[in-house]
């Protein structure tokens, strides 16, 4: 507001500086002398800046209730996870036919135990086209075993290659999933 008054002078001279005045919009006329009020705003800027800070704490009020005390924390005794049986068990998991001429048809078994504690039905086994298996239709009481006999037509391999046999059985999880088992065989192919 002081550079647009044509009576101020520029910053060149600012020793030949006399109190002057000059109109400032909407106000009345306003005394200046910059010596004299320049190195006061400079020292106000200062202390400003180097004036300590201290957190306010509350007052403290004096209760007449007894203080609180918090009881002790105890932490609950670790415990293991429930051991879980499998829900079947295999005597194999995977069999490995080795050599085998392209055209051949080998035969192979897999036999699963119950181990759920409660009767099991095999509801669906899915295998790739060259592979037909033979399963228990019936259900499987606890402890009772189920065989699957398998035939592996290698008429149309050619290449060596690892085959799942899916089982999926009618009983649930906790979830409510279908309870899902896979076996494998495997071979390499001889042409």
């Amino acid at each position: 507001m002081f550079f647009d008054c044509p009576d101020f002078p520029s910053f060149k001279n600012l020793e030949s500086l006399s109190p002057r005045k000059c109109p400032v919009v909407g106000a009345k006329t306003l005394d200046m002398n910059i010596k004299t009020v320049f190195p006061f705003l400079i020292l106000s800027v200062l202390l400003a800046c180097n004036t300590p800070q201290q957190a306010q704490t509350p007052p403290i009020h004096q209760s007449t209730n007894p203080p609180i005390t918090n009881p002790p924390v105890t932490n609950p005794p670790i415990t293991n996870p429930p051991v879980t049986t499998p829900f079947v068990t295999w005597d194999k998991k995977l069999v490995d036919l080795g050599k085998v001429k392209k055209g051949e048809k080998r035969t192979l078994f897999f036999e699963l135990t119950n181990t759920s504690g409660q009767q099991i039905k095999i509801d669906i086994v899915d295998a790739c086209e060259c592979t037909k298996v033979d399963f228990p239709r019936g259900a499987i009481a606890p402890g009772g075993k189920g065989h699957f006999d398998v035939i592996f037509d290698s008429s149309e391999k050619d290449a060596d290659e690892t085959i799942g046999i899916t089982i999926v059985f009618r009983e649930t999880d906790a979830a409510g999933n279908p309870r899902i088992e896979s076996v494998e065989y495997k071979f390499e192919i001889e042409k």
